[in-house]
């Protein structure tokens, strides 16, 4: 096999003042024709910075290469001037981004997003331009591609785009794919499908692929070697099996034990009084229209849950199952359609405003972006004591309480003072369940919590979540569509598809023993499923 790409000793230097002189150091990697190496580490590790710099669409006011070289097919692209790196980019190398929504332009069609590449690149005529555009969605296995060629971005499904993506990036046949975190975004079986996807275009067309990643899940699935970073160098790398059975070095170490494991631990039934029960919950989208010409999208379908205080109960499912329709049902952000949902004794579905606001303290949710999440024109400990104030609390009892809460949620209480943009996304998340727990709920929603974390700081905002519920008694209801994080914090497990519940029971019965298909197919697309089982 002969390299595609080398890197050797590249250096990339961060401005003055930054946490660090360098944002990758003395950095060697290799990737082959036909081969896929994993880079892998946590923010901050380098892995993105290495990737835009190979690219050459790193940020030139902040990013600096000072030593080494990248040889890309044996030539230097450090060396190279803009219009060369931009002849290269397509024609010899391409990148698949994170999030394909903010990737493609919302307002061209995708087929004419893809044929641009061809455009700028080749001599093709139109017509000839189409005809390898249509080719190329073919490739990425993309339903009706005549039709999906005139589609918008916002026409089609994240998996969908991510296919776009895809097909833009190999319509040129480049030698090196590099890709982005591609399926983070994803949900665990379109995750799969991309995977399986890149592992045959990549045999088929025998090119190198550089993929970066944080889920050692995926690192399992799809990688050949594995190279690891932490703080801009690399700490190990290796083959795949020597990596992910037997790691060296101590960070590497910690990677591989911060992946929950998809086998739940035994936990004791739940004995609390019910604190959150919903009843033949619906939710409808759309109307039938004066002649039944409309569409009706029945988003949440006879939904019947219970949740005791000092137990979670997980809801899973692919985007569009109804997870996250049903959480705000129960947190009246929505409107439920019809049906029941009963805090504390109390039905709350269809309470107006006024009424509903006493219950509005009784539970509370953690939403998925931390980042968004908080204010940040207010210091953290005006977001926290806001919601107590609100409800008759004195200032001084609620800033009292954000003090104890901060070292609950293990920060200091001299933090308050700070804003947001002063924490990490972990931090900011801590804070989120702090200001949470500052309503003293009954009921505490998560809704997707974790999944914009890096592994470690994941697992220790699980363990805090999992403190909190025992410490205050909570009733928890957890959503995700990671199967394992579902695993080790769920008691009880609910499994939702097109809007209804197609199997739930104790976390631990249902995964030993899936009754549904669904259940089944969503156990098996786990990300390292066979590799990193146990």
């Amino acid at each position: 096999m002969s390299p595609v790409l080398e890197v050797r000793g590249l250096s990339v230097q961060l401005p003055p003042h930054a946490d660090r002189p360098f944002a990758v150091e003395d950095i060697d990697i290799t990737v082959n024709a036909g081969e896929i190496v994993c880079v892998v580490g946590e923010s901050g590790s380098g892995k993105s910075v290495t990737a835009f710099t190979v690219m050459g669409l790193h940020d030139k006011r902040a990013l600096t290469p000072v030593q080494g070289e990248i040889l890309l097919e044996g030539e230097n692209v450090l060396d190279d001037s803009e219009a060369r790196i931009r002849k290269l980019r397509g024609e010899k190398m391409s990148m698949i981004f994170q999030e394909p929504m903010t990737a493609l332009n919302p307002v061209a069609r995708v087929g004419d997003q893809i044929g641009e590449m061809l455009e700028i690149h080749t001599k093709l005529s139109a017509s000839e331009r189409k005809a390898r555009v249509i080719r190329a969605m073919e490739d990425v296995h993309l339903p009706d591609p005549a039709r999906m060629y005139r589609s918008f971005p916002h026409q089609l499904s994240g998996g969908q785009r991510q296919r776009i993506m895809i097909a833009m990036a190999l319509v040129l046949e480049p030698v090196l794919l590099i890709a982005d975190e591609p399926t983070t975004a994803l949900d665990v079986t379109t995750q799969a499908q991309i995977l399986k996807l890149v592992r045959e275009l990549q045999e088929r067309r025998g090119m190198g692929v550089l993929f970066i990643t944080h889920d050692m899940g995926v690192v399992a699935d799809i990688a050949d070697r594995v190279v690891v970073m932490q703080h801009g160098k690399i700490v190990e790398q290796g083959p795949v099996d020597g990596i992910i059975r037997a790691p060296k070095h101590p960070y590497t170490q910690m990677l591989m034990q911060a992946v929950p494991s998809m086998t739940p631990p035994e936990r004791a039934p739940a004995a609390g009084e019910e604190a959150l029960v919903t009843n033949d919950l619906n939710k409808l989208y759309g109307t039938a229209g004066m002649f039944g010409g409309g569409r009706v999208v029945h988003a949440a379908k006879d939904v019947d849950l219970t949740v005791r205080r000092g137990e979670t109960l997980g809801i899973v499912g692919e985007s569009g199952s109804g997870k996250s329709t049903v959480a705000r049902c129960i947190m009246r952000l929505i409107d439920p359609t019809s049906g029941a949902v009963l805090i504390a004794g109390e039905d709350i579905a269809a309470m107006r405003e006024g009424d509903l606001r006493r219950h509005r303290r009784d539970i509370q949710i953690v939403f998925q972006d931390p980042y968004r999440s908080l204010n940040p024109r207010r210091t953290v400990g005006q977001s926290i004591v806001e919601g107590p104030v609100n409800f008759g609390v004195s200032e001084t009892e609620a800033r009292a309480r954000a003090e104890e809460l901060m070292r609950i949620v293990g920060l200091a209480p001299e933090a308050l003072e700070r804003f947001p943009h002063q924490f990490s996304g972990g931090q900011r998340q801590r804070i989120c369940i702090a200001r949470a727990l500052a309503m003293e709920p009954r009921v505490l929603v998560a809704d997707e919590a974790v999944s914009a974390l890096d592994v470690s700081v994941q697992a220790q905002v699980l363990k805090l979540l999992d403190d909190v519920r025992q410490r205050f008694d909570l009733a928890m209801l957890f959503i995700t569509h990671d199967l394992r994080v579902a695993a080790q914090v769920c008691d009880r497990i609910m499994v939702m598809r097109q809007g209804v519940v197609v199997e739930q029971g104790p976390t631990a019965e249902v995964y030993a023993n899936p009754q549904h298909d669904y259940t089944r197919a969503l156990l098996a697309a786990a990300p390292g499923h066979s590799m990193l089982a146990g």
